[in-house]
């Protein structure tokens, strides 16, 4: 009996500091919500470089005459 005292406070005592965690959270604001959302940016095309194979979007890729590659030392590297 005494077993089931101390899981029923200890229930109670999660319950109680839930609840308060959430009403310290800031409430969401209404003007985020009614904020339309802006439409998806286009498909970032992505490439691997040629030294590691470690792909990355090709805006910061660095391309060279020998391909593509994801650092100044790897574009080194392959001489390009």
């Amino acid at each position: 009996m005494k077993y089931l005292f101390v899981f029923v406070l200890v229930l109670v005592g999660l319950w109680l500091w839930r609840n308060s965690r959430r009403a310290d959270s800031p409430p969401a604001s209404k003007q985020s919500a009614r904020r339309p959302m802006s439409p998806p940016g286009l498909p970032t095309e992505i490439v691997a470089c040629d030294v590691c194979h470690v792909h990355l979007p090709r805006s910061e890729a660095l391309t060279g005459p020998g391909g593509v590659y994801c650092s100044t030392a790897h574009q080194q590297q392959a001489g390009g």
